[in-house]
């Protein structure tokens, strides 16, 4: 008994350090890497390249609303007027201007983008169409460019697997979320001679992956909904 109790107890304090791993330590670099890949890995995990500007196009496909359906995801979040609401990796803006309607009113949207094509882009969509509870913020690609505490949701689609210091991210979008606020992530599942239908789109992150990284950052996971046939919802809260 003495010997299972230690086993535990070893298992619990390895379990412990491996949460409190700095995020330094969490990434390494490889030769030998998939080509839609940046070589660099985080907790055993390839970050896939970035999704430029190049990418406006397919990101306003037709298609995506089908795909994607930001109208069950919007009815899935449940938002309500005053709230505020980060669309993190926001690209064109698609839904951005979604959520920037189901906040009013009262509410503010933060698109959030590391490229400048897209965040320009954001500002003239909303210019054109008289919205004006949206500002757009120029991301480094570590911070997210919000106060503390500032926002009640968070929203990652299709973007996750993209960032390139997820550690730091995570914990920079976990600051500016509310104690208690929510983060919800879309993102492709892993499926076995299936790949997304832009090769911009590359490497797949499987949802269980995705949880794990997450949850090693200090959110809590709390509702899976199933709205798209490739794609996985996952909402976390912040504690």
């Amino acid at each position: 008994m003495r010997a299972i109790r230690w086993l535990v107890l070893m298992g619990v304090c390895v379990a412990g350090l491996q949460a409190q791993q700095p995020a330094k330590e969490r990434y390494e670099f490889r030769k030998d890497h998939d080509p839609d890949g940046i070589g660099k890995f985080y907790m055993g995990r390839e970050i896939a390249q970035v999704m430029g500007h190049q990418a406006a196009d397919w990101l306003e496909r037709p298609e995506r609303e089908k795909e994607e359906r930001p109208d069950l995801a919007i009815t899935a979040l449940k938002l309500q007027p005053g709230q505020a609401v980060a669309d993190i990796g926001a690209g064109t803006g698609l839904f951005t201007m979604l959520f920037a309607k189901a906040v009013k009113p009262g509410g503010r949207v933060y698109a959030v983008d590391i490229s400048t094509a897209f965040i320009e882009l954001i500002e003239k969509t909303a210019k054109a169409q008289g919205v004006d509870n949206v500002t757009a913020i120029l991301g480094d690609g570590t911070g997210v460019g919000l106060a503390d505490a500032s926002v009640d949701l968070a929203y990652l689609s299709d973007v996750y697997h993209h960032f390139e210091r997820p550690a730091q991210t995570l914990a920079a979008i976990r600051r500016a979320i509310k104690p208690g606020g929510r983060m919800m992530v879309i993102d492709y599942e892993r499926i076995p001679g299936v790949t997304p239908p832009s090769r911009i789109a590359h490497l797949r992150l499987d949802k269980e992956t995705a949880i794990r990284e997450i949850e090693a950052a200090g959110f809590t996971l709390v509702e899976e909904k199933k709205l798209m046939q490739e794609n996985y919802f996952v909402v976390f809260r912040r504690p």
